[in-house]
């Protein structure tokens, strides 16, 4: 018996609280009462000897102490997690992996790609989680990530899927009519929507095509993630740059227009990866090798690419 081991229940619901900033939040992830989640808390804290959490009315903060212990708990409760997912994998009760993966890729063009992979390997469960700056595969729960970059994280193999090629400015239809009424010199009077990974891109566009640059087209709305930018071009927002293999469907069915024809050639591609020093599972390699086949000939039959 492992007498220093707090009660596992315990564990699960400190982290979640810690991770979520609320006992009631944490209590509704874990399907308990917020009383249940409280007393759990409160005995961890007794037992450790240490506060956890300062309790400020309804309010919870976490101490010092309370912090790093979160960070440590989440990292282990992580790993149990992989670990079970790899058991049940090569047990034959069912295969499991799971992959962090860049958001709008992951909602634009792999989940609606999912549903063949599985009619193909219906034993194969594929599990998604939102990551978008790189990490160590040693420190979190995946088996493998499909993420934008210039290359593999180091401490890691795997390949380039596709390459994202360039950036082409959309809007709304009846915006680019108003550019092509005025001239392209009205598109610097437009409402400019910047993507916030990519701060300096649309700086890149203006120098690479001979445009100044100027306050109007820097002063526009940041956005987190492409999805939110095409959902703000769609709404009429203002223009912004787009991967154009996302963006050619709307393109191609007039829910978008190009205001101007100029785009912005970019070496970034999109990768799958997994820990260099570990064996791959029989599953995470029927997914690369079906993930390669998905994205093979991404964007080369767009406008102005010949095909293969």
């Amino acid at each position: 018996m492992r007498n220093g081991i707090p009660n596992l229940t315990a564990l699960q619901a400190f982290e979640a609280s810690a991770r979520l900033g609320s006992f009631s939040r944490a209590a509704e992830e874990l399907s308990l009462t917020h009383s249940a989640v409280y007393r759990q808390v409160a005995s961890l804290e007794a037992r450790l000897g240490v506060q956890l959490f300062t309790r400020v009315r309804r309010r919870i903060v976490l101490t010092d102490h309370g912090a790093e212990y979160a960070g440590r708990i989440r990292h282990h409760l992580d790993q149990i997690e992989k670990d079970t997912f790899g058991l049940v994998s090569r047990t034959g009760m069912g295969r499991s992996i799971h992959i962090a993966v860049v958001p709008t890729l992951a909602t634009t063009w792999l989940i609606p790609r999912l549903a063949d992979f599985q009619r193909e390997h219906g034993d194969i469960t594929v599990s998604l989680s939102v990551r978008t700056l790189p990490f160590q595969f040693k420190d979190q729960p995946f088996d493998g990530a499909l993420y934008h970059g210039d290359g593999l994280w180091p401490g890691t193999q795997g390949g380039l899927l596709f390459p994202e090629r360039e950036l082409v400015p959309v809007c709304a239809p009846e915006l680019a009519a108003r550019v092509a009424e005025q001239g392209g010199g009205a598109l610097t009077g437009m409402t400019h929507l910047h993507l916030a990974s990519r701060p300096d891109a649309w700086r890149q566009w203006y120098t690479a095509n001979g445009y100044l640059y100027g306050p109007q087209a820097a002063g526009g709305p940041r956005y987190e993630l492409f999805t939110m930018v095409m959902a703000a071009v769609q709404a009429g927002l203002g223009v912004g740059l787009m991967p154009r293999f996302l963006a050619q469907p709307a393109l191609d069915q007039g829910a978008l227009a190009m205001p101007v024809a100029q785009s912005l050639a970019v070496s970034q591609g999109y990768y799958f990866g997994y820990p260099q020093r570990s064996e791959r599972s029989d599953a995470l390699k029927v997914f690369e090798a079906w993930l390669k086949s998905a994205a093979a000939g991404v964007g080369e039959r767009l406008p102005g690419r010949a095909a293969p």
